[in-house]
């Protein structure tokens, strides 16, 4: 069974309350649109290397592993708002299993689109 499949499966399951729609599942990503109007793309090509982006209206942040800030705490995942800033990641772990990286998430969003960064603009 495919990672993709399996987190769209748990994403159904624990937000079915949530969703606008049932979890889209496209070649390399999964499409989760929240009925608070996020929209979240997901795309894991391993369990600790992912891009978890996402809008809110014309608001676009995003979760990553790619290795290219070395000073952050959380190297080398790193959250991107919308100015364009980098910052510690405030929520995933490559070491988290991707169901939880994905849940603590989804939760949050649910809470604040922006994650607080909507705070500093």
């Amino acid at each position: 069974m495919s990672l993709h499949f399996e987190l769209a499966t748990a994403v159904d399951a624990a937000f079915a309350d949530h969703l606008d729609a049932p979890v889209e599942q496209k070649q390399d990503a999964l499409i989760i649109r929240l009925k608070n109007g996020v929209v979240l793309t997901v795309r894991y090509a391993d369990d600790d290397a992912y891009s978890l982006r996402w809008t809110h209206g014309a608001w676009e942040a995003a979760i990553d592993t790619a290795p290219l800030h070395r000073g952050l705490a959380t190297f080398p995942n790193h959250f991107h708002d919308a100015a364009g800033r980098v910052a510690a990641d405030p929520l995933t772990r490559p070491d988290a299993t991707p169901a939880d990286n994905l849940q603590r998430l989804i939760g949050a969003l649910l809470d604040d689109p922006t994650l607080g960064a909507a705070d500093i603009d």
